[in-house]
């Protein structure tokens, strides 16, 4: 009796135990939530992720086989046989019809009747021709002895070339005759309508019975497609993205008539004939496919997404951090990254700030350096920053004495944000001009280092190089302890909603300011 007492009185202490386990779950749960919150305090923000960048471009597009073949009649007549139909495969040489011959076959009869008669006037031709001949001599030989007339002997000599002429003249007619018969036999040939490829018909545009007219041009009979196991989508790009299309690039689509399929192709062509319509610019590109299967279909409609670049494993951050300027007055507009330019950007006006010389000796990281040229590279990279700390030195100098504020905060290469709470744009022109004077200076400040490298090695730096200046650079806020602290990053490759990024003070699990909360968000 009192084994059960026991057990009755373990069930409340177990229901116990796990409500007490849920309630601290719960507490830490909301504590966590409230300190996250804590710490973006009055502002909205992105996290930095580790995840996958896919730049893609849109287009819509027609399928169709890659060698298409329209079969025509190039003689007019009465089609009496159809040996083909829709779908039908076709092998080269197959007949396909056949046209009624009749009236080339009477034209053949009545060529071989005048073939026939210009052979008998020939024969008619060489008769006279021998008699003529035959004569000449005669009279030749009796003139030669002053037996007959001066002028007996013109007229022989006279019918002996009317009887040549008359045999040319029979010869150039059974030529002639035998031409047109040719002709003729040609025109019944091409009575019978034959395949000029292997392939399978597509249309089918006539009857039996129907008449076709070859006078002006051929009639179209049959649409062959040559082969379907590949075939070709040509998509329509907008000239703003066709910079970004390269032959070989992967293509995947899908096509309404397989909703539940993607399919990929690969760009072959970049045509460079332009179409406008409304306005709008855009490109053909041809996207080989391959459909061994046979599952598509001549003639659909496809929606594609030509896969431009795929960066895997990256940092990236929501855009809206990006985009993100304080206000006017805000402290946020009066925090500049460190070591930078009240301006934001280095001392040739373009966005060079820090972390330049990490890009720098990453790139040259990459070179398998010897020992003498690690030593140049280091000569050179130390002689850059002594020279970009005096001009930040002598710029901070120079805005002090002035008492005035500049903004910079622009995206390297296009327009941005001012870090002075004012917008702008930059001339494309000027920026030109500012990649051009730093890369004359870095050229100048490496030129050294440059010349100990070997070729391979040349043409790595020089194309990374490029590279960096090309890059975009941006300045963002980053909430550490609860407070914002300005950083510069590297922007890369960008999806629409998210962007990669990198920098020296940027890790995964980073917050980035996206926005200021108002006083109604904060509560």
């Amino acid at each position: 009796m009192s084994q059960p007492r026991r057990t009755r009185s373990t069930l409340p202490k177990a229901g116990l135990a796990v409500a007490a386990i849920a309630v601290l779950a719960a507490g830490w749960y909301f504590w966590s939530k409230r300190g996250a919150a804590g710490e973006a305090g009055g502002y909205r923000t992105e996290t930095v992720q580790r995840g996958d960048i896919r730049v893609a471009i849109s287009a819509t597009g027609t399928l169709s086989a890659i060698t298409t073949v329209t079969v025509g009649s190039q003689i007019s007549g009465q089609v009496t046989d159809i040996l083909v139909d829709f779908n039908s495969p076709v092998k080269k040489g197959e007949v396909l019809a056949r046209i009624d011959p009749s009236t080339y076959q009477a034209q053949l009869e009545q060529g071989n009747a005048q073939i026939a008669n210009a052979q008998a006037q020939l024969r008619q031709a060489q008769a006279s021709l021998h008699n003529a001949t035959l004569d000449f001599e005669r009279k030749q030989s009796l003139s030669a002895q002053k037996l007959i007339a001066r002028s007996d002997y013109d007229l022989s000599r006279a019918a002996l070339d009317q009887a040549r002429a008359q045999v040319n003249a029979a010869q150039a007619q059974i030529r002639q005759q035998t031409a047109s018969l040719k002709n003729t036999q040609v025109n019944i040939d091409r009575a019978v309508i034959r395949s000029p490829v292997d392939g399978v018909v597509l249309t089918r545009k006539i009857e039996p019975g129907q008449t076709v007219a070859a006078s002006f041009s051929a009639p179209e009979l049959f649409t062959i497609a040559e082969d379907l196991s590949k075939m070709k989508i040509e998509l329509a790009v907008d000239e703003s993205d066709i910079g970004q299309v390269r032959t070989g690039q992967v293509v995947g689509f899908t096509a309404d008539a397989f909703p539940d399929r993607r399919f990929k192709g690969v760009v072959e062509q970049v045509r460079l004939a332009a179409t406008t319509n409304n306005n709008v610019v855009t490109y053909p590109v041809v996207v080989t496919v391959d459909n061994s299967d046979g599952t598509l279909l001549p003639g659909l409609t496809v929606n594609a997404e030509i896969e431009v670049s795929k960066r895997e494993g990256v940092l990236r951050i929501g855009n809206a951090a990006l985009r993100f300027k304080p206000a006017e007055g805000s402290p946020l507009a009066e925090l500049q990254v460190q070591g930078a330019p009240a301006g934001g950007t280095g001392g040739n006006g373009t966005n060079r700030g820090p972390g330049m010389g990490e890009d720098l000796q990453a790139l040259a990281g990459s070179l398998d350096l010897n020992p003498q040229q690690k030593v140049a590279f280091d000569a050179a990279l130390e002689e850059m920053q002594k020279r970009q700390a005096e001009r930040m030195a002598q710029a901070q100098t120079q805005q002090g004495a002035s008492g005035q504020q500049q903004g910079g905060n622009r995206l390297f290469g296009g327009g941005g944000m001012r870090m002075g709470g004012g917008s702008g744009g930059a001339n494309p022109a000027m920026l030109a001009q500012m990649r051009a004077r730093m890369r004359d200076r870095l050229n100048q400040q490496f030129g050294a280092f440059v010349s100990a490298l070997d070729d391979a090695q040349r043409g790595k730096w020089n194309a990374g190089l490029e590279a960096q200046l090309s890059a975009k650079r941006v300045q963002a806020y980053k909430l550490v302890g609860g407070k914002p602290q300005p950083v510069m990053l590297k922007v890369g490759a960008s999806d629409g909603s998210s962007t990669e990024i990198s920098g020296r003070d940027i890790k995964e699990g980073d917050l980035i300011i996206s926005g200021e909360r108002s006083a109604a968000e904060g509560k």
